[in-house]
């Protein structure tokens, strides 16, 4: 049953990730912490507890959490299990509301020719500009659909490794926080440098600690 089930886990994996395409990007991180005795109730009562809230019918402006990798809309893993033999796969969606700059600045603008004619004032104040700005921010965020953001991991508990889908460092930052309070642990980035010190004996690490880098032209 293990053996069945870690299959599945590779390649859903692999399917769901884009490696069926060609190409991927990912970054390798280091899970550092203790879990507790029974990790898998554990994991799962976590996910549960930091799953992703919907946004679509409220005014809030931001949402993160935890999806399933299957389907960005299953916050609470009725088609598929999250945890499989060694691995815990999860997709961290983020939601945001964006107002844009260029349509706020234009209909900010238009307020004010509304008010200044409305008055019959030839200029505004500052606290009525910032006043406007933010009641009609308010509007345009209240009107503007939420968008969302998915990325992926897979978590090898027993090497304690992650592995997130995407190079982008302000996702990465999302990532470490929410993994944070989602869990209690740390990750750290894997860079070569850190790979090495965990491959090499100590007079190998000796030896790494004392090279520079060079640049081939």
């Amino acid at each position: 049953m293990h053996r069945h089930c870690h299959t599945l886990s590779i390649k859903r994996k692999y399917h769901i990730m884009g490696f069926v395409k060609g190409s991927a990007s990912f970054v390798r991180f280091g899970v550092v912490g203790e879990l507790p005795v029974s990790p898998l109730e554990f994991i799962a009562d976590r996910v549960a507890a930091f799953s992703f809230k919907d946004i679509d019918e409220t005014f809030d402006e931001y949402s993160i959490g935890w999806v399933s990798v299957l389907n960005m809309f299953d916050a609470k893993f009725q088609y598929a299990s999250h945890i499989c033999g060694d691995y815990v796969t999860l997709s961290l969606r983020v939601d945001e509301r964006k107002v844009s700059p260029a349509i706020l600045k234009k209909v900010v603008q238009k307020e004010e020719e509304r008010i200044k004619k409305e008055r019959q004032i030839p200029k505004i104040g500052r606290s009525l500009k910032v006043e406007i700005r933010e009641r009609v921010h308010t509007e345009l965020l209240r009107k503007s659909v939420p968008i969302p953001a998915v990325y992926d991991l897979c978590w090898n508990l027993s090497d304690s490794t992650l592995i997130f889908f995407t190079t982008n460092k302000k996702a990465h930052a999302v990532l470490e926080d929410l993994f944070k309070e989602s869990f209690g642990l740390f990750i750290r980035q894997q860079i070569p440098y850190i790979i090495g010190e965990q491959l090499l004996n100590e007079e190998q690490v000796g030896n790494l600690a004392s090279m520079s880098p060079v640049v081939f032209v």
